[in-house]
């Protein structure tokens, strides 16, 4: 399991609808699916979500978007009404269900675009 993508830089991180257009990827680079339930996902500052009652396919990707929306196999919304991912600097924490550190992405000011992660996108990193 990893933090594929960050997309931090949304056009207006107060507005609702564009508040959808931040979000993360997170991969399972296995062959074999994995139960999501009780694993967390948080920023620097503690902000949390927590995946409820979800799995994740072998080699399968989930979006996991910080705005209002429907729950499909696809994507997840963590229905906050502001943003959560500084697009300055932060750090995005992937823990399973048993408080374990399975993957975290940080970028900083320094780093330029919107997009942190292990994609080669932007300045995301280990």
């Amino acid at each position: 399991m990893q933090i594929a993508h960050v997309h931090y830089d949304s056009p207006d991180r107060h507005r609702r609808s564009d508040l959808n257009e931040e979000w993360v990827d997170i991969t399972n680079t296995t062959r074999r699916a994995v139960d999501l339930d009780r694993w967390t996902l948080s920023d620097r500052d503690g902000r949390t979500y927590t995946f409820r009652h979800y799995r994740l396919g072998g080699r399968a990707t989930v979006r996991v978007h910080t705005g209002v929306g429907r729950d499909t196999f696809r994507d997840l919304y963590q229905d906050r009404r502001s943003s959560v991912w500084d697009k300055r600097a932060d750090t995005a924490t992937l823990r399973n269900d048993h408080r374990r550190l399975v993957d975290t992405v940080t970028w900083g000011g320094h780093h330029g675009g919107g997009h942190g992660g292990h994609d080669g996108h932007g300045g995301g990193h280990r």
